[in-house]
């Protein structure tokens, strides 16, 4: 099982150069928008035809334009997913899981109901698509898609459409789903969430290539670049200023020194850290800390994040709050309700403390 991508496609002035291959059931491929996610499934399969390359599943030879090979999409045997679902709107909700598939009627017609059964649709077979829920219509092209038995699924923003609730609840869906799925399933995301939580391996694009891949864990605790910590959700920079293999200075955040027992990486320009990794010092400063003020404060259903300033930024004002207007680089620090008594009891900190193990070193 694996697929091996080697393609160049150019659509106007953009042109996506991804070089990749993997050995893994669930691939991931994250990234901004514009930088060529889709454009990449659509290559798989077969419904954009690269300008040169090669493209391999399984040593079966997808397209390769020395060889002047490209299979039609339909004889790829891959499962494709849009965001929007693209079912057939004046087909009924049988007809359209029925679509794909050839043979005889009898076999036809029990492969369906097998498949509306499956994905809890019997009840639905006579609807059209208008007439369904975003869930529904989820559901139906999942149907469409797994009723003719796929080598392999290509997952494009497949929550994307969803509600809060019911995002998660075609999320858990697919999580059972996949785990009677033999075959490779790769999926496009923005939600660093999705990622973590379907894929093994993960591809980061940048500009129409691939920058970094890497198992979904390594890249959460080590993405190596700004960028890939953005996608993972880290909030908060610091440029550095790297004084000896072992110590830096976080420019941004007012010179504080910090010292880490590992070699601080050759290449690493700035670091991130995440904003629930903090820990609150009051009084006398301890290694690794940050002299902070506050800024603001945001309550959410279940955490406050705080904003701060270092203290040797701030503006000419009170020591207990103050306001940034975009000028300071702000730090961002993530509490859990049921753990704000310690803030309750003592106030605001004096600092933040950052732990050696959770600094991210990074390229810019």
């Amino acid at each position: 099982m694996g697929i091996a991508v080697d393609i160049v496609k150019t659509l106007g002035t953009f042109t996506l150069k991804t070089d990749f291959s993997s050995r893994g059931r669930r691939l991931g491929i994250l990234g901004a928008s514009g930088c060529g996610k889709s454009m990449t499934l659509k290559c798989i399969a077969g419904i954009e035809k690269p300008d040169r390359g090669k493209i391999v599943q399984d040593d079966r030879v997808l397209f390769d334009s020395r060889r002047r090979i490209n299979i039609k999409p339909q004889k790829r045997k891959v499962g494709y997913m849009f965001q929007n679902y693209a079912l057939f709107p004046t087909m009924t909700v049988a007809q359209n899981v029925a679509s794909g598939l050839g043979g005889p009627h009898a076999e036809t017609t029990g492969r369906v109901e097998e498949m509306l059964s499956k994905f809890k649709l019997a009840g639905l077979s006579e609807r059209y698509p208008d007439e369904l829920s975003g869930g529904q219509q989820q559901r139906t092209a999942m149907a469409r898609i797994m009723a003719y038995e796929p080598d392999m699924i290509l997952l494009d923003e497949p929550f994307s459409a969803l509600d809060v609730f019911l995002k998660d609840q075609m999320e858990r869906e697919l999580e059972e789903m996949l785990d009677d799925y033999a075959g490779m399933m790769i999926m496009v995301s923005h939600s660093r969430d999705e990622i973590f939580r379907f894929c093994d391996d993960v591809l980061v694009l940048k500009d129409g290539a691939v920058s970094i891949h890497k198992a979904a864990a390594d890249l959460f605790d080590d993405p190596v670049t700004k960028e890939a910590s953005i996608l993972t959700g880290c909030k908060n920079y610091s440029a550095i200023q790297v004084l000896d293999e072992h110590t830096f200075r976080c420019t941004d955040w007012g010179g504080a020194a910090m010292h880490v027992s590992r070699r601080i990486p050759p290449y690493a320009d700035c670091i991130g850290y995440r904003a629930h990794h903090f820990e609150p010092v009051w009084g006398e400063r301890e290694e690794n800390c940050i002299k902070v003020a506050l800024s603001r404060v945001s309550v959410l259903p279940f955490e406050k994040e705080y904003y701060f300033l270092p203290r040797s930024m701030q503006p000419a004002c009170g020591d207990d709050e103050v306001s940034c207007d975009g000028a300071c680089t702000t730090i961002s620090w993530f509490v859990q309700q049921k753990e704000a008594g310690q803030l309750n009891e003592k106030g605001i900190p004096d600092y933040l403390k950052l732990r050696e193990d959770k600094i991210l070193f990074l390229k810019s």
